[in-house]
């Protein structure tokens, strides 16, 4: 099975160049994601891969800081500010003009790019996908009106140019490096996930012994094969009218199932506790909250990844069942592994379509990244009014 990348995935590929794309589908085990881009292409670890996400987290937000220095403090050492001023312009207003004309660059830029991406993709472009595009810019354009209205404040509310714009730099680099790693670690060590040798031992283990300890497997397969004669009224396998190895199977199958919905479960939760966790924290930097809302927005979240996985698995289990109960009711008899299904079989088997996550649950797994970009986006409204009763603006 390929996992869908979908058109949205050259704005943001968030955990799609990591996970892998492809996904055997077979019976007795569960296999992992291989083939991912990270693993096939040594380039992109040596040289790094430019993707649009990385031009509108972190070029675009610097190119707005600098903006935002400029415009204040050239006006700032020619006089205009001042001039302006005698002349009984309103000094706040003329701050937020500022705002409003750096905020409009970042919107400008981030159209730009969005009406190129959708004339390359306008035949693809769906309801779906657009009300997607539309939470994805509401997303920036938060982002933008933070830095465009705290990088004025500081150039406005601070006697040295210099001074503001290395606060902004130095509040740039704290949200976009030092945060993200420090909270990142934080949540791995608060809510550890077991390693992949770890984790496939105990699998194993379960499958085998039993998930208690108190059924392994010969166990089972005693039991089920008494139950199976009783049923029939027989004395042995040979004299079952249907093949009892399909049974064994299916009755495997199930067995295995239950045992990866104990572990893939518990590993789900707990990485759900890490995304609630970087979340939460995301509250210090607006860029966290950004990542989140973009990776969502175009389907290349955990969430997505988690839905994918769990979608192939369902069809895993009745694509699995129909080729055992095949082989148990088909007219094969308990040994007879010659026997062949004809193409009719075959052919009546549903080939597996991936359904994506609805917005609504995207809204509502990811509406407390809205909701971290609306503080921010409140608390600069706020020092731009009330914070600047002293600005050094002349």
């Amino acid at each position: 099975v390929f996992k869908p990348t979908g058109i949205l995935s050259n704005l943001d590929e968030g955990i799609a160049s990591s996970t892998g794309n492809v996904l055997r589908v077979e019976g007795h085990v569960q296999n992992e994601m291989v083939y991912s881009e990270a693993s096939q292409m040594a380039s992109i670890s040596r040289f790094g891969k430019f993707k649009i996400s990385m031009l509108l987290q972190y070029i675009l937000p610097i190119i707005l800081i600098f903006l935002a220095f400029n415009s204040v403090n050239s006006e700032r050492q020619y006089g205009r500010l001042k001039l302006l001023i005698l002349q009984g312009k309103n000094t706040r207003q003329l701050i937020f003009s500022k705002v409003i004309a750096i905020w409009c660059y970042g919107l400008i830029l981030l159209a730009l790019i969005l009406i190129i991406y959708m004339g390359l993709y306008y035949e693809d472009l769906n309801p779906d996908t657009l009300v997607r595009l539309g939470m994805f810019t509401l997303s920036y354009s938060l982002y933008y009106f933070i830095i465009s209205g705290l990088s004025i404040f500081l150039v406005a509310r601070l006697e040295s140019a210099m001074l503001a714009l290395t606060g902004m730099l130095g509040i740039w680099i704290l949200w976009t490096i030092f945060l993200p790693s420090i909270i990142l670690t934080r949540a791995e060590q608060w809510h550890p996930l077991p390693s992949r040798h770890d984790f496939s031992t105990a699998m194993r283990e379960d499958r085998s012994k039993g998930i208690d300890g108190h059924n392994p497997k010969d166990e089972r397969g005693k039991a089920l094969e008494k139950d199976i004669l009783d049923k029939y009224q027989v004395d042995s396998l040979s004299q079952l009218p249907i093949n009892f190895d399909g049974i064994r199977m299916q009755a495997d199958e199930e067995y295995g199932n239950i045992v990866w919905d104990k572990h893939f479960g518990n590993l789900d939760m707990v990485l759900k506790q890490q995304k609630q966790t970087i979340q939460y924290f995301g509250v210090l930097s607006p860029l966290i909250a950004l990542r989140n809302a973009s990776m969502a927005y175009t389907g290349h979240d955990n969430i997505h990844h988690q839905s994918f996985l769990r979608q192939v698995e369902d069809y895993r289990r009745v694509f699995i069942k129909e080729l055992n109960d095949k082989h148990a009711y088909g007219g094969s008899k308990t040994g007879d592994w010659g026997w062949k299904a004809n193409n009719d079989f075959f052919k009546s088997v549903k080939d597996f379509n991936y359904e994506p996550l609805a917005l609504k649950t995207i809204a509502r797994h990811y509406s407390i990244d809205i909701g971290i970009l609306g503080l921010w986006s409140l608390i600069v409204l706020s020092l731009l009014i009330f914070g600047l009763k002293r600005m050094t603006i002349v």
